[in-house]
């Protein structure tokens, strides 16, 4: 994709850690009553589940050195 980017996607970046993959269904090997997987969701620990981590901002000292 060319040409600027849209607010919205340059204030936010894909997570680190699960590459934009924040939940998963994990299945627990059998079936229940119904016939139905058992399974269990896993969130991503770093994002919380969303996908998206917030840009960072650079920190920059006023102080000043005295020489």
């Amino acid at each position: 994709m060319t040409g600027p980017t849209s607010a919205s996607q340059s204030l936010t970046r894909v997570c680190p850690d699960c590459d934009g993959f924040a939940s998963v269904k994990v299945t627990l090997g059998g079936r229940d009553r119904n016939g139905h997987l058992r399974t269990i969701t896993a969130h991503c620990p770093t994002c919380h589940g969303t996908g998206t981590r917030t840009a960072r901002r650079l920190h920059t000292s006023t102080r000043e050195v005295a020489a």
